[in-house]
């Protein structure tokens, strides 16, 4: 009886390492845009100002699987330059300011993995590392609604999306997307002033493109 399971393990070694050889990677980097909204805020006596910040490049690269036909999963990281920013008439104040974002997605495409051209949805979830970086001073114009601050916070972070890949040779794709990554407003970070109120979720609309590789 112990002699058939030994005999068993050269097959079953056999079919894990072919189940390993179908798996297909994919790693790549990506660039564009982040366009945040603005969120108003309101004092006491009914004075408002936008709070948010400013558009930014992104920057970030990707390790992917593709775990069944029509459906894969993504590890992100992007490096994303975020200056606060506070509005109110003709009044602007800025504070410069980065964000990192990790998550991780799973991807639905449209056709196989071999196809020339598939399009795709995105969803999942990470968290956003936001930082001020400026420096800081002792009176900041609109302090009566917000203070921009050098702080870190890390908040937890929805994305979903979609995009088109296209095969450009057999293992290098030219990758279009566009992601909304979804948090709640760092007010640690713009911290509304006494008696003040930020209000709204916070969305960083983001176009990127770029290549990726298979393997």
């Amino acid at each position: 009886m112990q002699t058939k399971r030994l005999t068993l393990i050269p097959f079953l070694l056999l079919g894990a390492a072919s189940a390993a050889l179908a798996q297909q990677w994919e790693v790549g980097g990506l660039a564009g845009a982040g366009f945040l909204n603005g969120l108003p805020v309101t004092t006491p006596g009914g004075s408002t100002a936008t709070a948010g910040f400013q558009t930014g490049g992104v920057f970030g690269g990707f390790f992917g699987q593709n775990l069944y036909k029509h459906m894969s999963g993504e590890l992100h990281y992007n490096f994303l330059q975020s200056d606060q920013k506070l509005t109110s008439g003709g009044t602007e104040v800025t504070f410069a300011g980065q964000s990192h974002v990790v998550h991780y997605d799973f991807i639905l495409h449209t056709a196989s993995r071999h196809a020339k051209v598939q399009a795709f949805v995105a969803a999942g979830g990470g968290m956003r590392i936001f930082r001020g970086t400026g420096k800081e001073a002792a009176y900041q114009p609109l302090n009566q609604f917000a203070i921009l601050s050098k702080t870190q916070v890390i908040k937890p972070m929805a994305s979903v999306g979609g995009g088109i890949k296209f095969a450009l040779t057999r293992r290098v794709l030219l990758r279009t997307e566009f992601r909304d990554y979804i948090t709640a407003f760092p007010s640690e970070l713009i911290a509304p002033a006494p008696g003040a109120k930020i209000t709204g979720i916070l969305h960083d609309f983001v176009p990127m493109v770029g290549l990726s590789f298979t393997f």
